[in-house]
């Protein structure tokens, strides 16, 4: 059985099952789905707790069984929690979730809780984690996405009995508030709690948490290639000041944008050979959120300007790896720069704020 997080209080109320599998790669949520699901736990008895850490190729893991497959020394009902943090368990590790799994079924003094990392379509299709699936529960950790962090903060809010005003301004708060703590789940999670021990509940206004919220965002290339596809220069500008500030390598940005540029000039290329658009985007491995950015793009895009882009690609390319090109400048962020602002005026949305 899979669940979202949102799901996970409903579905406790219906009954706590004895297997349960968190995956993904935002720890404030798993932190919170397993104290909810511990919380349930001790109000049904399960008072005791073992916890083991898969780490090495010599892990043992006859303990984990053995413990999951016992009776509680000291409790009637017990827990046992499995971490895997690089998402692979190895040859024997499958064989021991297996049999762990299969354990788990039916066994009403023993709850089981493993974590995982995020994980890629191929692991998640191997026979452990199928196993996991078939005999208990998993529940993925979805990132919240840049436009659905101002409600997420707005509703986490509410639930301090605090809250920003119902207009435009309001909005703009919210804004604001997401700015300073996007990519950073688990510090937007404090700057919350922060704003409950710094004022009382009610309205706050724009001043207030403009006062109060740290600057606390964090940015990764593969979020900047969907803002600058998007077209949001605002945003573009911003994440590419805070990579350089974390010290990001300027060839791992350089390699993201031109690898987009290149994927559009060959999806481009495909269609004007008579291919449809959506198996020229299969064919060149487009999928999901850029998928749907590639399709509004593209129409846009002129074969002379892919070719403009693609060259200037090619230019910066040069520049951060120590080269100078005329009318180009020097320094390798300010390239990089000109670069995704060139690729994301084209791409361009009509919007008063990015």
């Amino acid at each position: 059985m899979q669940l979202s997080f949102g799901q996970l209080n409903a579905h406790l109320g219906k009954g706590l099952k004895s297997l349960y599998t968190l995956h993904g790669d935002e720890p404030l949520l798993i932190q919170e789905a397993l104290d909810t699901i511990r919380a349930t736990a001790r109000a049904q008895g399960f008072t005791e707790r073992t916890s083991h850490t898969v780490s090495g190729a010599h892990f043992d893991w006859s303990e984990v069984l053995a413990a999951s497959g016992s009776l509680s020394l000291f409790a009637d009902k017990q827990i046992v929690e499995l971490r895997i943090p690089s998402g692979k368990p190895g040859k024997e590790g499958s064989v021991a979730i297996q049999r762990l799994a299969e354990q788990a079924r039916g066994n009403d003094s023993t709850l089981t809780l493993v974590m995982l990392p995020r994980l890629d379509k191929l692991t998640k299709g191997g026979a452990w984690f199928g196993a996991l699936e078939s005999f208990g529960v998993t529940l993925q950790m979805e990132p919240v996405e840049r436009n659905a962090l101002p409600q997420w903060i707005a509703q986490r809010m509410a639930a301090q009995g605090q809250r920003v005003a119902a207009s435009e301004e309001g909005q703009r708060t919210l804004q604001f508030f997401a700015d300073r703590v996007e990519g950073n789940l688990l510090a937007a999670h404090q700057e919350i709690q922060k704003l409950a021990l710094l004022f009382a509940p009610g309205e706050l206004s724009f001043e207030q948490i403009e006062g109060a919220v740290l600057n606390v965002a964090r940015y990764d290339v593969f979020k900047l290639s969907e803002a600058v596809l998007g077209g949001h220069a605002l945003r573009v500008q911003r994440m590419l000041d805070g990579l350089q500030a974390e010290g990001e390598a300027e060839v791992l940005v350089h390699y993201t944008l031109a690898e987009d540029i290149r994927a559009l000039k060959r999806v481009k290329d495909a269609m004007g050979q008579g291919r449809p658009l959506p198996v020229a985007l299969r064919e060149q491995r487009v999928w999901g959120a850029k998928e749907r950015l590639f399709e509004r793009v593209l129409p846009r895009l002129s074969d002379k300007l892919l070719a403009q882009l693609l060259q200037s690609a090619h230019l910066v390319d040069g520049i951060v790896k120590g080269l100078k090109q005329p009318d180009w400048p020097t320094d390798n962020w300010q390239a990089l720069h000109r670069l995704a602002m060139m690729l994301c005026r084209e791409c361009g949305v009509k919007s008063a704020r990015s």
